[in-house]
């Protein structure tokens, strides 16, 4: 019981992006607090057409706005099933696991992961 609930701490603790703290290079976001393009991380920008470059730099920051807006709905959905999980485990007892825990914490590791690839930006 306890194993599962360290699973799922761990799980969510694996979603967050403090660990881009100590390597910041690793961080795939595209866009500074200022909304402008990172141009150390930023993949290269035709240099033709300055509208075509433009719309390519309007379209990667809308791109980034949405995994950003993806990212803040699972985390807080995250949470939610993480309290939910506690919650389910504080009423059981030692000798009875729940279904409904059991699948709690499934749709909570699949969600950690889904967090996590967005993050990596798969």
């Amino acid at each position: 019981m306890y194993k599962l609930l360290f699973c799922v701490v761990m799980l969510v603790s694996i979603a967050t992006p403090r660990a881009w703290a100590q390597n910041p290079s690793r961080m795939p976001n595209l866009i500074d607090m200022e909304g402008a393009i990172n141009p150390a991380t930023s993949p290269p920008v035709s240099q033709g057409d300055p509208v075509q470059s433009r719309m390519e730099m309007q379209a990667m920051q809308r791109e980034n706005q949405d995994r950003q807006l993806a990212l803040r709905r699972d985390t807080d959905r995250l949470l939610a099933l993480a309290t939910e999980l506690k919650q389910n485990v504080d009423r059981t007892n030692s000798s009875i696991l729940s279904m409904d825990v059991v699948k709690k914490a499934q749709e909570i590791e699949k969600l950690a992961k889904s967090v996590k690839d967005k993050m990596k930006g798969d």
